[in-house]
């Protein structure tokens, strides 16, 4: 199981930008078979994978937050960052770094990961 510190969110104004960071640690498998990703919760909705990152393949979003969000790692798989640009009061969530060992994939996954590892989350706020 890796240990996920989330930090950077906040409050922002409708078409603004807010960088998300995550520091990423304990991996006990080969780092590239993990799954590593972004998801939210809005009060009353259930939780919601936004972003994800393979360890092998390529990067998805989901459509709420295509063209406007952008997931990166540095190459050790040490953090995980979410930039959120035009944000909307929509985008107002909890949002979790998450991570999940996938090693029969090698590495691979979609937005239907179902992660095991979470962050302790942090609060973004976007206002009209």
């Amino acid at each position: 199981q890796v240990q996920l510190v989330e930090s950077g969110g906040g409050s922002a104004q409708a078409g603004g930008s807010l960088r998300l960071s995550c520091v990423v640690s304990g991996y006990s498998g080969a780092r590239n078979w993990y799954c590593l990703g972004w998801s939210r919760q809005a009060p009353g909705k259930e939780r919601e994978t936004v972003a994800v990152m393979p360890g092998t393949g390529y990067v998805m979003y989901a459509e709420s937050v295509k063209g406007r969000f952008s997931i990166s790692q540095d190459n050790a798989r040490n953090t995980l960052s979410l930039q959120m640009n035009t944000l909307k009061p929509d985008d107002t969530a909890v949002y979790y770094c998450a991570a999940r060992y996938v090693p029969g994939s090698g590495g691979y996954c979609d937005l239907g990961i179902a992660f095991t590892d979470w962050g302790q989350g942090t609060q973004v706020s976007v206002s009209s």
